[in-house]
């Protein structure tokens, strides 16, 4: 467990995943054994949304790559990299058409094992300041490979009534648990702000668009994402991707707790 500190700010990181963040002993993470889910935050990479009508089969210029909900980064273990009082680096690397196992199969899919046909490093680096907890995403791969990438943290909920503000429109729960599993998306959007006890001020570098998600009233989850993956046909999910252009693409998510 890697705990960063600053002042009031107290932040806890397993392996990589973000389980608690506390301002002035106000917990902002869903934690785990609570209802809802059982992770408190996830990446979705290189694709998001399910695949399981495309045959778990996405389109790429390289050919077919099989992938299941959401990809196979979630499957993979990240190494820790470098940790000092208030930043923590961690990484996963992918070399190209190496198999992963895939954690759904046989209970909640029949594809075994996951593979991509690209080559990357994947960098998630958590660093406090005075401004709050920035997560900042760090993709490097092999040049036109296409991708998404969608970030999914858990909120913790800690009133009866809590809203969303994004765009300038008030999201409720009720509007957000009746969308089911196909997740809420709140497009063109690069901040939302969580009205419970206290506001938690989500504000996004390169994702441009966010999806909702909860099953429960004491979790939400407010998941930054490249590109909505409803929006098309499962079969059609590869013309949301983005492409590999520079060295390295950077994506930031900063959460601030008024």
């Amino acid at each position: 467990m890697v705990k960063l500190i600053l002042g009031n700010q107290i932040v806890k990181i397993d392996a990589g995943e973000l389980v608690s963040y506390q301002v002035d002993g106000y917990e902002v993470i869903h934690q785990k054994g609570s209802p809802g889910w059982r992770n408190s935050d996830t990446e979705m990479f290189p694709i998001i949304g399910p695949t399981n009508e495309a045959c778990f089969k996405v389109e790429t210029p390289k050919g077919f790559a099989t992938q299941d909900q959401h990809g196979l980064l979630r499957e993979m273990v990240y190494g820790r990299m470098e940790v000092t009082s208030t930043m923590a680096t961690f990484k996963k690397e992918y070399f190209p058409g190496k198999v992963v196992k895939n954690s759904k199969y046989p209970s909640k899919s029949n594809v075994e094992f996951l593979s991509w046909p690209y080559n990357f490093s994947f960098f998630k680096v958590f660093k406090l300041s005075d401004a709050g907890l920035e997560i900042k995403f760090k993709i490097s791969g092999d040049k036109g490979m296409p991708y998404m990438l969608g970030y999914h943290p858990a909120f913790k909920l800690h009133s009866n009534a809590p809203e969303i503000d994004a765009n300038n429109t008030k999201v409720t729960l009720p509007e957000v648990i009746k969308a089911g599993s196909r997740a809420l998306p709140i497009l063109d959007c690069d901040t939302i702000t969580l009205v419970d006890e206290k506001k938690v001020e989500i504000k996004t570098q390169g994702f441009s668009n966010f999806m909702l998600w909860t099953e429960v009233s004491n979790m939400l989850c407010v998941e930054p994402i490249s590109f909505y993956p409803y929006a098309v046909s499962q079969d059609d999910l590869h013309n949301g991707f983005k492409t590999q252009e520079a060295k390295e693409d950077t994506f930031k998510v900063t959460i601030k707790v008024f």
